[in-house]
């Protein structure tokens, strides 16, 4: 197993996260998780029931390591970067919504 590579900004990493979404499919169930836990975390401040946040984890990296295990066919980088891959996640959403990115 190769050890993970170094990056010294998120934007230097950026790049780097966005090639291991190459796959149309996987980018999709990126948006249907990033958007649920957009939801879901909108609902769960309108209600106070905040033992909902405990789904924020199962809806948004649920959809996204299926899509990493049996279409992207690559270790998600949530694995070796955590907070870079989170941010990488609202990046590629908000490319997404933008259009800089076809999903």
């Amino acid at each position: 197993m190769n050890s993970p590579q170094h990056f010294g900004s998120f934007s230097e990493f950026y790049p780097y996260y966005l090639g291991e979404h190459s796959n149309p499919t996987c980018r999709r169930l990126h948006f249907v998780g990033t958007s649920l836990v957009i939801a879901l975390s909108a609902y769960t401040v309108a209600s106070a029931n905040w033992a909902l946040l405990l789904t924020l984890p199962v809806a948004g990296y649920g959809f996204a390591w299926i899509g990493h295990f049996f279409f992207e066919k690559n270790r998600p980088a949530t694995f070796d970067y955590p907070l870079y891959s989170l941010i990488g996640d609202f990046a590629m959403y908000r490319d997404m919504l933008r259009g800089k990115i076809t999903f």
